[in-house]
C-alpha cells in the first residue's frame, strides 16, 4: 500500500458521504490544502489523522482496518472470530439477553445476516421451513424473504420486503461489503407471490410503525421490530453485530404469544 492509495481510498469515502475538502477539513480540525494533499498522496497523514478522517467519514471499523494498512501503520482494531474464548462472556450474556426477551421473538446477527443467536420465539417463526434453508449458516435475510422461507406467510409481504430491502441500501452505502451486495442481489431476485388481498383497500390500522404480520398456526401475529448495536465497539466483530427484537405490535399478538410460554 502507498500514500497515493490510502488518499485514494479516503477520497472514495469522502464523496462517497458527499461532502467537500473543505467541509471534512472544518470537521476534522485541519484544513482543505492538506485533506487535498493527503488525497492526491502528496503529503503521508499520521496514524492519528487517518483514524481521526475514518470518524468524520463515518467508515466501518473493518474498512478503517484497511485505510491503516494503505497509510503504512498496523490495523488498531481486532477481528476476533464470534466462538473465540475472547468473546465467551459476550456470548453468554446476548443469550441470557435473548432468553429473557421470551417468549417474544429476538435474535442477534452479523453485517451479512448471518444468525448468530436466536431465541425460541424465533425457532416458533420458523416451524415449517425446508431444512435446506435452516442448515448452518442461518441467514435471517434469505429466511425472511425466501419463497419456501417465511414470505408465504407474512401478510404485508410486499411493504415489508421493501422494508428489508431499502434497509440493506442503507447500510450497502456505507460499506463496500461485497458478501452483503451479493445477499442483497439474491435476495431481490427472489420472485414475490400474490398474496390474499393483494390489490384490495386496506383498513388503516393503529401501529406506530410498519409491522410484520406474519401467520402461525391460524393466527396473524403483528410485530414491530427494534434494532440495537454496540456503543464504541473496539472489535470489528462485535461492531458488525445487531441485536433485533420483535415486539408485539397489538394486544392479540402478546395475549398469543404468552398463551404458547404457559
Amino acid at each position: 500500500m502507498t500514500m497515493t492509495s490510502v488518499g485514494v481510498l479516503l477520497r472514495t469515502w469522502r464523496e462517497r458521504r458527499g461532502i467537500s475538502q473543505l467541509e471534512l477539513a472544518g470537521r476534522a480540525d485541519s484544513s482543505s490544502r492538506h485533506i487535498s494533499f493527503v488525497e492526491t498522496g502528496r503529503s503521508r497523514p499520521s496514524e492519528e489523522m487517518v483514524l481521526r478522517l475514518a470518524d468524520r467519514l463515518d467508515v466501518p471499523m473493518r474498512e478503517r482496518n484497511t485505510l491503516l494498512l494503505a497509510a503504512g501503520y498496523a490495523p488498531r482494531y481486532a477481528h476476533t472470530p464470534m466462538d473465540a474464548p475472547e468473546l465467551g462472556v459476550l456470548r453468554e450474556s446476548l443469550e441470557r439477553l435473548l432468553t429473557g426477551y421470551e417468549p417474544y421473538p429476538a435474535l442477534v446477527v452479523d453485517g451479512t445476516y448471518t444468525v448468530v443467536a436466536a431465541n425460541r420465539g424465533i425457532t416458533m417463526l420458523l416451524e415449517g421451513v425446508p431444512e435446506h434453508l435452516l442448515a448452518p449458516p442461518l441467514n435471517a435475510m434469505r429466511l425472511t424473504l425466501h419463497p419456501q422461507g417465511l414470505a408465504p406467510r407474512i401478510r404485508n409481504l410486499r411493504e415489508w420486503r421493501g422494508h428489508l430491502l431499502e434497509q440493506m441500501q442503507r447500510q450497502l452505502a456505507l460499506s463496500r461489503s461485497q458478501p452483503l451486495r451479493a445477499l442483497y442481489d439474491e435476495v431481490a431476485a427472489y420472485p414475490v407471490a400474490e398474496q390474499p388481498g393483494d390489490g384490495e383497500p386496506q383498513e388503516a390500522a393503529p401501529y406506530i410503525a410498519l409491522p410484520l404480520r406474519i401467520e402461525h398456526d391460524g393466527h396473524v401475529l403483528s410485530f414491530v421490530s427494534s434494532i440495537s448495536t454496540f456503543n464504541t465497539p473496539m472489535d470489528v466483530t462485535v461492531a458488525e453485530l445487531a441485536i433485533e427484537t420483535l415486539l408485539p405490535a397489538d394486544p392479540a399478538t402478546a395475549k398469543y404469544l404468552r398463551s404458547l410460554a404457559s
